[in-house]
């Protein structure tokens, strides 16, 4: 499975909070949702999303609550894939549930705003076409993939069984 897009850069500890204020936690439509995705730390974020792109960020991107609503804001929005140095253990888990790819790279700091990025799970090669550079990272695990192409943990047990 290849993703390509534009990196949309952030920087670390992006909690939660950020990626969904709490007072958007009433909703559990992905649309709306997306409307809203880290409008705490750039007004116009979700506004400047193309379907397809990137969240790069640094250490610890999903700190914070257990919300589920987090991942689904980012899916929402039209971000197909997050690359970070790390993640915090609840984001990476219900990332997983929602079918929303994510990465570890460590240096994230040589991607910049806006770069041309294209990602292949199957290898865990980022390749940053604006930069002509290439990064390797743990290829994404088969079953993850099929997680990711059901659109979630849910709908890959109901399609499996």
């Amino acid at each position: 499975m290849v993703i390509k897009g534009k990196a949309h850069k952030f920087g670390n500890s992006i909690n939660t909070d950020d990626i969904i204020a709490a007072k958007y936690l009433v909703s559990t439509d992905v649309q709306e949702l997306g409307r809203h995705c880290l409008e705490t730390v750039r007004p116009n974020f979700a506004a400047s999303i193309k379907a397809g792109d990137i969240i790069v960020a640094g250490k610890n991107f999903g700190c914070g609550s257990s919300r589920e609503h987090a991942p689904l804001a980012i899916k929402g929005c039209g971000i197909k894939a997050v690359i970070a140095e790390s993640f915090a253990a609840i984001f990476f888990r219900n990332a997983v549930n929602l079918g929303l790819p994510f990465l570890e790279l460590k240096n994230t700091d040589k991607i910049k705003n806006f770069d041309k990025l294209e990602i292949d799970l199957s290898t865990g090669i980022i390749k940053n076409i604006t930069r002509n550079q290439t990064y390797q990272t743990q290829p994404f695990p088969e079953f993850l993939q099929k997680i990711i192409k059901a659109k979630g943990l849910i709908n890959y047990v109901r399609k499996d069984t």
